[in-house]
């Protein structure tokens, strides 16, 4: 997800080939211009080109069953329902498969009927774009030692691809670019093609970001005491430790009661020692009432909004409400009803995962689209909030919705987002953070592959708006099988073993493991021809090597 300076040296040249092809930013006032030089074909997709009622209905559904939340108890669904079919992604099937596809029957008498001649447009949706909580609690459960089983644990796929790195090129201030890339593993049917799409923003650092509205929402009811209280303290340092002169915070801490600590504070810059002081203060004690401290934070927040500024709730908790209002959808909503005025929800789970209510922390983030994060050490309290805090914290582009217009006769079988529909009204736009990509790794499949040529289209469209001005932008890339699969594809690779990775942790929840783990390190080494050295390759291998 994130791209750090080194690897940009490394795997830039390799992918800029493919992210300027036919790229063209188009503003409200119906002007463009030009993100790249085109060895593609241009254009531009405007209203009557995104309305669903252009797009085909023959590959529309669910995300894939490798996009499932297996062994949570509070899996995320999400319905695709384009013909008849209600896809979900929740944690009850704890098996791997292919994605269902909804829309017209296309069978006669028990034979599929091959559709080769109406173009294939899907909506594309990784969820949440920045929640990366259960790769974090994934790791730490097998590395620590006390979850072999993984039982309980979220494998949330889209999570694993926000939380790893994918180097895609930069785009321009205020825009994005889009990069494809194709791939074939070796013994894949001729049917079938790995197929990875990169969505990436501007590169901003925390010296040049805009300044900054923070309101801290605190947990510290009695069930904080021990690490959880520790991390939540360490994260706040971390957060005073990357803040600038003039950014803003408020501090509001809650168990039952609601303590306001600060309000609409300036601080001197880094460090700034009141609120240093502040944090040292917290201490954890009583009940919890979850909804009241998020009602208190959002009311603190409003007070010293400014829409020049990046306004953000930071919810820190071990994810527990047993007092108060418990209801999630209460407090899902109340999250997100902010959002509209630009105020964004972090989510930020402590403690020991095997102790943390995911599954709460993960719909109120869900709906007030900000980052879910969980934080068991110190060097992933200083990685999220001050190494990558800029990131983790800012917007760069808001309501990112993707089209991907295939040739006739294909579909997608497999699918690390959570959903994908031919209608774009029932996929739920996310936000792009700086230095950041979403990215959507897919298996896409035809039912008729003697005609694949060369010159065969694939056309990416992003619609999004600006993080301040709320301006709808849109760019398009289009590109042929022929200029993909002539380019080495690093990052698809890499997203092809961190699949197989997730598709590796389901099995051990299911109780079977063998192949599929065998296959993710196949997969890993395939990845690392490309990318020697890489440490999520790294850290994802020691993680199959433990559970052996």
């Amino acid at each position: 997800m994130r791209r750090p300076a080194l690897l940009d040296l490394l795997i830039l040249p390799a992918l800029a080939s493919l992210a300027l092809v036919g790229c063209l930013v188009e503003t409200s006032d119906g002007t463009g211009a030009s993100a790249g030089e085109s060895y593609g074909s241009d254009s531009t997709g405007g209203a009557s080109g995104w309305d669903s009622a252009s797009a085909s209905a023959s590959a529309s559904g669910s995300a894939s069953d490798g996009a499932t939340s297996m062994g949570s108890s509070g899996g995320t669904s999400g319905t695709g329902d384009t013909g008849g079919d209600e896809g979900t992604t929740g944690g009850e099937d704890p098996t791997t498969g292919d994605a269902s596809t909804t829309g017209e029957d296309t069978t006669t008498g028990g034979e599929e009927v091959c559709d080769a001649e109406t173009p294939v447009a899907l909506f594309l949706s990784p969820d949440d774009s920045n929640s990366m909580s259960s790769p974090v609690q994934a790791r730490e459960a097998v590395l620590g030692g006390w979850q072999s089983s993984l039982g309980g644990i979220p494998v949330r796929m889209w999570e694993f691809f926000n939380y790893y790195t994918f180097v895609y090129p930069a785009a321009a201030p205020g825009e994005v670019v889009i990069t494809p890339e194709l791939y074939r593993l070796d013994g894949q049917s001729d049917d079938e093609y790995l197929l990875q799409i990169g969505v990436s923003s501007e590169l901003i650092s925390n010296d040049n970001r805009a300044p900054m509205n923070i309101t801290l929402v605190l947990d510290e009811s009695g069930s904080m005491s021990g690490p959880a209280m520790d991390m939540l303290k360490e994260s706040c340092r971390a957060i005073a430790a990357s803040l600038k002169a003039g950014d803003i915070v408020s501090m509001v801490g809650w168990d039952t009661q609601n303590a306001i600590k600060l309000s609409g504070y300036k601080v001197s810059g880094p460090n700034d020692e009141l609120l240093l002081g502040k944090i040292e203060e917290l201490a954890a004690g009583g009940g919890t009432d979850l909804n009241g401290g998020l009602t208190a934070g959002y009311e603190l927040a409003k007070t010293s909004y400014d829409p020049e500024r990046i306004n953000r709730v930071v919810l820190i908790s071990d994810g527990g409400a047993n007092a108060g209002i418990t209801d999630v959808d209460i407090i899902a909503g109340g999250a997100g009803a902010n959002d509209t005025d630009g105020i964004y929800l972090v989510g930020v789970g402590v403690g020991l995962p095997k102790n943390y209510n995911d599954a709460l922390m993960d719909q109120v983030t869900d709906v007030g689209k900000g980052a879910s994060v969980f934080i068991p050490n110190k060097e992933e309290a200083w990685k999220i909030f001050n190494a990558d805090f800029v990131n983790t914290m800012a917007v760069a582009a808001r309501d990112v919705q993707v089209r991907l217009d295939m040739p006739p006769g294909f579909e997608i079988v497999k699918f690390s987002g959570e959903e994908y529909s031919a209608n774009p009204d029932e996929i739920e736009p996310q936000h792009l953070a700086p230095n950041d990509a979403m990215v959507f790794h897919q298996t896409i499949r035809t039912c008729a592959p003697e005609l694949v040529e060369d010159a065969t289209e694939i056309k990416v469209t992003a619609r999004y708006k600006d993080a301040i001005t709320f301006e709808p932008r849109e760019v398009t890339t289009t590109v042929t099988f022929g200029q993909l699969l002539g380019t080495q594809s690093p990052m698809v690779r890499k997203g092809a073993a961190l699949y197989a990775y997730v598709e590796a942790l389901q099995g051990v929840q299911a109780g079977d493991a063998t192949a599929a783990i065998a296959d993710a390190k196949a997969r890993i080494a395939d990845a690392e021809l490309l990318l020697p050295g890489d440490p999520d390759l790294a850290e994802i291998s020691e993680v199959l090597d433990t559970l052996e």
